[in-house]
């Protein structure tokens, strides 16, 4: 495709998938360093929460500065702290890891706002596409990050895990020369003020509920996915790989939807992938360990995360201001809602274990489904 033989595309993609396999190593670190559900969850919570709540800041930021160092800048402060994080034992390492968390936050507003400027400029205006194929790239960042880190501290234990830093540096450092120019993003149209001022409190509302229901569902299932593997007897290759194939999933639905999302109602998009998630998901919960499980879990990553790029578009579309304040308020919402989500299904997850929890997750998608219907254009 040729938005991938674009250099700026292909940088800023290398550069998502970089820092989300970061990010994506993290349960099954945790998960290794021996801390249980509610810890995972209240830790991951605080992770999210720090990377989450500061996107609009960065956004704002970068609407008026331009886009350079807060782009880069987030892939080699992520190195850095994630680096003293493997480093310092204890407590002092987890700071650092919360640390490292805001080198995402600077990223991903900046980045999402330039996939959608090159699917305009490359793609004869399917941005939706384009921010499909920017957030797949994170994603198979999700899905190679906990399968790398399974087989990593299977084989090697922490020190092996400094292989990640090392080859993050380059990539920043590609990026870095790719935003030489620094252009800040473009104001919105005239037309569009009319536009968001028509849409109405209603659709924001229903946009961020359905946002946060599917952000709670993914967050039980790749944050909790490892520890409920763990404790039915397999090892860090297996449930690192479960893990790892929820968002290997997610990645491939996030294209298809974003691909349908440019064809037909997104509305519709994401009310029928949102309804079939619940078949998957649901079917987990009643078998227990099973090798179907292989096939149960990337689909339900790949139809909950088909609606994600539909509801950062309509986002930058509808929320006032500009467009990298626009990403990073709804991918902020996104990820610390579903971070909130995750604090309550931990501690579920202790009282009255895992298939619960995927029972619950069932219900969340059946209700964002209709809601979705909601979300006229």
């Amino acid at each position: 495709m040729s938005l991938f033989l674009d250099s700026l595309f292909s940088s800023i993609a290398l550069s998502h998938f970089m820092v989300d396999t970061f990010n994506a190593s993290r349960p099954v670190l945790l998960t290794y360093l021996g801390l249980t559900e509610s810890q995972i969850a209240l830790f991951s919570t605080i992770y999210i929460w720090a990377s989450a709540l500061t996107q609009p800041v960065f956004g704002w930021i970068s609407d008026r500065v331009g886009p350079r160092w807060l782009a880069a800048g987030g892939v080699l402060w992520m190195t850095v702290f994630y680096s003293a994080a493997l480093y310092f034992p204890g407590n002092t390492g987890l700071i650092c890891l919360i640390i490292a968390a805001l080198g995402s936050s600077s990223f991903h507003p900046v980045g999402a706002v330039q996939a959608s400027l090159r699917g305009r400029d490359l793609l004869k205006g399917r941005e939706t596409t384009a921010t499909s194929l920017f957030f797949m790239a994170g994603q198979i960042g999700h899905f190679i990050g906990p399968i790398v880190t399974g087989l990593i501290l299977a084989s090697y234990k922490i020190p092996g895990m400094y292989i990640l830093p090392v080859v993050s540096i380059p990539v920043g450092m590609a990026l870095l020369a790719k935003l030489r120019e620094n252009h800040p993003h473009p104001k919105p149209a005239q037309g569009m003020h009319s536009n968001r001022a028509k849409a109405g409190l209603l659709f924001i509302l229903v946009l961020a509920l359905v946002a946060a229901l599917q952000s709670w569902a993914q967050s039980n299932m790749v944050n909790l996915i490892p520890k409920y593997i763990k404790d039915l007897g397999q090892g860090a290759t297996i449930y690192g790989s479960m893990a790892g194939l929820f968002m290997g999933g997610s990645a491939l639905g996030n294209v298809f939807g974003g691909y349908l999302g440019d064809r037909y109602p997104k509305r519709f998009v994401a009310a029928g992938v949102l309804f079939l998630a619940a078949i998957p998901i649901y079917s987990a919960s009643l078998i227990g360990w099973s090798w179907w499980l292989f096939v149960l879990v990337p689909l339900a990553g790949a139809l909950t995360g088909a609606v994600h790029s539909i509801m950062v578009v309509l986002a930058q579309r509808i929320i006032p201001g500009g467009m990298a304040l626009a990403s990073g308020l709804v991918l902020g919402f996104i990820f610390s809602s579903g971070a909130l989500g995750l604090l309550y299904t931990g501690h579920l997850a202790e009282l009255y274990g895992f298939p619960y929890v995927l029972t619950l997750t069932t219900g969340m998608v059946l209700v964002a489904s209709p809601l979705a219907l909601l979300l006229k254009e």
